[in-house]
């Protein structure tokens, strides 16, 4: 049996109209502490594995990260095996991501972090990526 390729959920998006009303309902009300925030989108802790609730305020067409390894090594196993890259792979902030589609027609998005991860200030307000 091959290595797990997915190693974790890397978060979920969720749309809302702005970053406030989003965390008022969010985090102020439901209780998850805000990691990072950014201008349209900010990410919620969700449990203890590091997966997170990502607010955004632009449409995600595609509402599910995974975390992988590496998403070069990551897309060619998933195309080995069946599945069909949609889009990608492409620069992302932190990383690279590709959209990936399984036989079944589900959709979402493969993730490395090879650029790091968000630094942020005491506020959460996103300074850049180490």
């Amino acid at each position: 049996m091959p290595k797990p390729l997915f190693q974790k959920l890397d978060c979920i998006h969720v749309n809302v109209p702005d970053l406030d009303t989003g965390l008022e309902f969010y985090r102020d009300k439901l209780g998850l502490e805000m990691k990072w925030r950014g201008k349209t989108s900010a990410g919620l802790k969700l449990g203890d594995d590091g997966s997170e609730v990502v607010l955004d305020t632009e449409p995600m067409q595609w509402k599910t990260d995974l975390l992988v390894d590496s998403v070069l090594d990551a897309v060619q196993q998933f195309e080995e095996s069946g599945g069909t890259v949609l889009h990608g792979p492409f620069d992302i902030q932190i990383g690279k991501a590709a959209v990936v589609r399984d036989p079944w027609g589900n959709e979402y998005t493969l993730l490395d972090q090879s650029k790091g991860t968000f630094d942020t200030d005491d506020a959460g307000n996103v300074t850049g990526v180490g």
